[in-house]
């Protein structure tokens, strides 16, 4: 079955995404470059547009895509997954890396399959947000994954992976969120996007 893709379009978002990249600072001096494995860092001297100069650290990163999937019964498909950040685990909707020259609606693809176990055969676009712009410039493409089809042989996962799959309804969803349970940002966001469709079903 050939996926169905649907464009959300919401007037704030196009409003907003009208005014990003409008103001770039003037690159005075470039201080510090590191190449990661899957993202740069920089120290960079900038002179903003009001004016002020100084040193800002930057995370340059390629962007993420994220799938916030429901099962036909109306079941969130997370997964807990170790951070060795939080060194623990945190529950998160499935999400990747976009990879060089990669549209981020491919991505999610391979990354549910990978992650969940799932295939989505109807999607719907859930907008793009920035994920922590007082220090990076990575965005999170959210989409909403509906039709779940359970694979009988998912794809490998990433060696340093290390995933659990977790089902929870939408009152589960938001009673761990309001008691501030292990949940990352960009999940919590994608469920509050995500909720107007489920009250449209």
């Amino acid at each position: 079955m050939k996926p169905v893709v649907v464009d959300l379009v919401v007037d704030i978002g196009d409003a907003l995404a009208m005014t990003i990249g409008q103001e770039p600072p003037e690159l005075l001096e470039q201080k510090l470059f590191y190449k990661g494995r899957k993202f740069n860092y920089e120290v960079s001297r900038l002179r903003l547009p009001n004016g002020a100069v100084g040193d800002w650290d930057c995370v340059r990163h390629p962007g993420g895509a994220m799938a916030v999937p429901i099962t036909a019964e109306g079941k969130f498909v997370l997964v807990r997954q170790y951070r060795f950040v939080a060194q623990g685990r945190l529950l998160e909707f499935p999400a990747g890396t976009v990879e060089p020259d990669e549209e981020p609606a491919l991505t999610i693809r391979r990354e549910i399959e990978e992650e969940t176990g799932y295939r989505a055969h109807r999607w719907d676009n859930l907008g793009q947000f920035f994920l922590a712009p007082g220090y990076s410039d990575e965005i999170i493409y959210a989409y909403l994954a509906q039709d779940l089809e359970k694979l009988e042989t998912p794809p490998e996962q990433d060696e340093d992976e290390d995933i659990e799959v977790v089902l929870m309804s939408a009152p589960e969803l938001e009673t761990a969120i309001r008691q501030g349970d292990g949940i990352d940002g960009k999940t919590i966001a994608g469920f509050y996007l995500a909720l107007p469709y489920l009250q449209q079903g």
